[in-house]
Formats: structure tokens, sequence, C-alpha cells
């Protein structure tokens, strides 16, 4: 499927649909979800998702915030590509922008995976914010020969245009993504969480834009800054992560003059589709524990 997402047919089905809506903010048509009222959190999801990630934390969430999620640039249902790629600081500049557009100015932002690379990108790239969250949070290169070979193969992959289509189209026939999630993530979730990872995989545009995400991203130069970065961080991590070992987050943590772990025994890096509940217990602890 190499055509975009339609929210009248592929969307009818959408995880809270009723919170969806669509805000124009540069050269970008976000899909954003937004319910509850009060402080407001910004969700942030990770590389190859998009908001259906947050289906179960984010209504614990808003029973006492303003919750607000969107589709990331090449993600999901959003449209258009930012001024700065699908880079981590084009991305962080332009969710920047959307919110800069609904005037939200968030007391956390919370980041899953490759989301929480982006919310610590913004806040050392001026955006005022107290506190970020990192749920699962990719935060280190992949290690020394590794991460030019990554990167280098992303970018192939970008560069050839039926590799996308492929990939789609591999992940429409198997119709098995619930397997394939289990050993890329070492997390078991829900039927609808499966249904909507398979609609996202299915469509070329996504996975292109999941791929190029990949491509340009520049985890060593945020490496590099994270002894700068100022808010309160507080990371939550999955200790069956089969995408990104506890390891590297303590190594993170150590860097960041305000930043603590927890390691939440049993879950992936899915860990916030597995049990909401128990990752949303862990923030209001870190919530407490900052006050």
């Amino acid at each position: 499927m190499s055509r975009p997402l339609v929210w009248d047919s592929d969307g009818r089905d959408w995880p809270h649909r009723e919170a969806s809506r669509f805000v124009a903010a540069g050269p970008l048509t976000w899909h954003v979800q937004e319910m509850g009222s009060g402080p407001a959190l910004v969700l942030l999801h990770g590389t190859g998702a998009a908001t259906h990630s947050w289906r179960h934390l984010m209504p614990l969430l808003a029973q006492h915030n303003r919750v607000i999620a969107m589709d990331l640039p090449g993600h999901g249902f959003t449209r258009g590509r930012p001024a700065g790629g699908l880079t981590l600081p084009g991305m962080a500049a332009a969710v920047t922008a959307l919110l800069d557009k609904l005037d939200v100015r968030p007391k956390r932002l919370i980041g899953h995976s490759a989301g929480a690379a982006i919310a610590l990108r913004m806040v050392r790239d001026g955006f005022a914010v107290p506190d970020v969250v990192g749920l699962n949070a990719a935060l280190s290169p992949f290690p020394g020969f590794f991460a030019p070979l990554f990167q280098g193969l992303a970018r192939a992959l970008v560069l050839n245009p039926l590799v996308p289509r492929l990939f789609a189209a591999s992940a429409r026939t198997s119709g098995d993504t619930g397997r394939l999630l289990v050993r890329s993530t070492g997390s078991h979730i829900d039927a609808e969480g499966v249904r909507c990872y398979a609609l996202l995989l299915g469509n070329a545009l996504h996975c292109r834009g999941a791929l190029e995400m990949m491509a340009g991203w520049d985890l060593a130069g945020l490496q590099r800054d994270l002894p700068k970065v100022a808010a309160r961080v507080r990371l939550i991590h999955g200790a069956k992560d089969a995408a990104v070992p506890v390891g590297s987050v303590e190594q993170a943590v150590k860097l960041m003059p305000q930043a603590s772990l927890e390691v939440l025994a049993g879950l992936g890096h899915l860990a916030h589709e597995e049990r909401a509940g128990s990752v949303a217990a862990a923030m209001a602890v870190a919530a407490t524990v900052h006050a």
C-alpha cells in the first residue's frame, strides 16, 4: 500500500478516535489526540508507532491532566515534511512548532523510545519544560563499528523506493505482526495494539518515514549534550526490553545532572502498552519525588 493512510477508512476504528483532530502547523498537518483537563502533558511515541501506542496510558493520565499526543512526522496520519527533515533536530523543532500553534506549555514531556530522544533534544534546543519522562528511552547510539553500518544501511533502504514497499507488502501478507513485536521488543501486547501495528507496518509511506527517521538519527550528538540537560529526567524501563538494553539507560542516567531510573520487572520495550497502570504509577511516584 503506497498511498497515504486515509483517516475515514483506515482510521475508522482507531483507538480514541473521538479524541482526534487535525492541526496545520507550518508544512505539516498533524493528527493530534487530546483528552482530560488540568496541567498539560505531551506524549511522543517512538519510531514506527503512532498515537495508538498511548491507548491505555493516555486515559489514565487524563484523569488529572490535559494530555496531548500526536503522530510524529512521517508516521501514522500526520502529513507533510518538517523543514529539517526527519532528523532528531528537525523532529524536535517540528513538535515545538506544533505546541506553539496549540499554545501549549506542558509541565512534562513524556517520550517512548525515540520519542524520549526528541523530548531531550527539544529541551537542549531551548524548549522550557520542568520534567521529562523517558519510557524505554533510546538515548545511546549503537556501539563502535555498528553505528555507521546501521545508519548507512538505513540510508540505503530509504534511497531505494522499493524497500519500504516490499517491507510493507511482507507485513501485510505474513500475518505475523504479533510474533514480530515479541521478537523485536520483548513485549506481549493486546490484539488491538497488534491490529494497529499491522495497519501501520503494512503501509509503505509509514515504513519509509520510520526508515528515514532512523537514517537521520544522531544519538551520538544527543549523548554529548546530556550533561547539559537542565530539566528533571525520570527514565522508566522494562527489564525485558529486547530493543534497548537497560545498560544503555543506566549510562545515560549517569550523564544527566537530575536523572533517575526505575526498572519494571517482566516488561519489554512496549511496557506502557503491556501494563499501563504500572507505568502510570511509576510516573506518579516520580512526580511526588520531584515535587
